[in-house]
């Protein structure tokens, strides 16, 4: 744990302020979570980087990851459209052993509720952090998780295999493993090999031993019938895994990043709608005062942060101190508001800065 400073908290009051003056409605989150939210959300991997308690009336709760899940209910609970709120306060992260970053920190933030122009939201928030963090000598990095859902969502294979690979798209090593596994480029694990080649040579896979553990007999039966079907799946050809794996490596400034998607959607004409969006993106971001000629763009940008981000993202790197994690990072979530809005949606973007890290650069206290 770590103590924000009154310098950092300073800091953060002033950001703070600058975002109602842009409209922005001050809002609140109670520091503990209910657990249950965010678990089926994110799967058990938040626990991992939560910090977990046991209430004993309202049951399992978290200390306050950050600020969007909380804002989103009580927006999608009866907020006004379009909304723009913010807010200011600490959230609470694990960090792995060794690590000096703080587990507690401050974190001010601004997000952005408009169903009839999204494009233009996207464009309103990052040109807004980039104005308020200009002259601090921050890099910015975007990108579009949009595109490489809608290159996965299109891929001529199985909804199984997809969905697989889509749990997997925020963690880029499995799914690159998942990937050439699926096109045929590496073998199956040992033990779902051997356990497959009996069920195809009419072996029974049934043991004498008590079945033990959470799954029924019903389940196993279900998965087993479901390791046969994805085994007699086709692969997926080569030249759209390569496209594929081609997309996920682009990085370049945002016009010429285009154009090489452009020639990857040759390949694979289904993200074209999404490289379209994009093109749009740009025209609006310039019109909002943004360099798109010098803007970095990076297809994997966001494939490592927490998974609601499903369209543009962006992040504010000090480059000068690769040590640090970003000091503002961002993006749209539009399908976080459809599963805490309980069907109802909305489309949705924001973004957070971290005032002690502009004021460690800064050389503050």
């Amino acid at each position: 744990m770590s103590i924000v400073t009154p310098a950092a908290r300073a800091e953060g009051q002033r950001l703070f302020g600058a975002f109602q003056t842009w409209g922005a409605a001050p809002v609140e989150a109670a520091v503990l979570q209910p657990a249950g939210t965010l678990l089926d959300l994110y799967g058990e991997d938040i626990r991992a980087r939560a910090y977990v308690t046991q209430d004993p009336v309202q049951g399992e709760m978290m200390l306050r990851p950050d600020f969007t899940v909380p804002v989103v209910q009580a927006h999608m609970a009866g907020g006004a459209d379009p909304a723009r709120y913010c807010y200011l306060g600490e959230v609470f992260r694990k960090q792995e052993q060794g690590a000096e970053r703080a587990s507690e920190y401050l974190q001010v933030g601004y997000e952005v509720f408009d169903r009839d122009q999204p494009l233009r939201a996207d464009a309103e928030v990052f040109a807004l952090f980039a104005r308020m963090l200009a002259g601090k000598g921050l890099r910015a990095a975007t990108g579009d998780i949009g595109i490489l859902i809608a290159a996965v969502r299109g891929l001529p294979t199985s909804d199984t295999r997809k969905a697989a690979l889509m749990r997997h798209l925020w963690r880029p090593v499995r799914f690159r493993s998942l990937l050439e596994r699926f096109a045929g480029r590496a073998p199956l694990p040992k033990g779902r090999a051997a356990l497959l080649a009996r069920m195809k040579a009419g072996d029974p896979v049934e043991s004498p031993a008590p079945q033990i553990g959470l799954r029924s007999r019903a389940e196993i039966e279900t998965r087993l019938a479901r390791l046969a079907e994805d085994s007699a799946t086709p692969a997926i050809p080569a030249d759209v895994v390569d496209a594929l794996e081609a997309l996920v490596g682009v990085a370049d400034k945002a016009p010429a990043a285009l154009s090489a998607m452009r020639g990857i959607a040759a390949v694979m004409p289904w993200i074209t709608p999404s490289l379209d969006t994009f093109e749009q993106r740009l025209t609006v971001l310039a019109a909002h005062g943004v360099d798109v000629a010098g803007l970095d763009f990076e297809a994997s940008y966001g494939r490592t942060t927490l998974e609601y981000y499903d369209g543009f993202v962006f992040g504010f790197f000090a480059e000068t101190r690769p040590d640090l994690p970003p000091v503002a990072s961002g993006g749209r979530y539009d399908a976080l508001t459809q599963v805490l809005g309980q069907g109802r949606s909305i489309p949705a973007v924001g973004g957070v800065i971290r005032p002690a890290l502009l004021v460690e650069l800064e050389g503050g206290q």
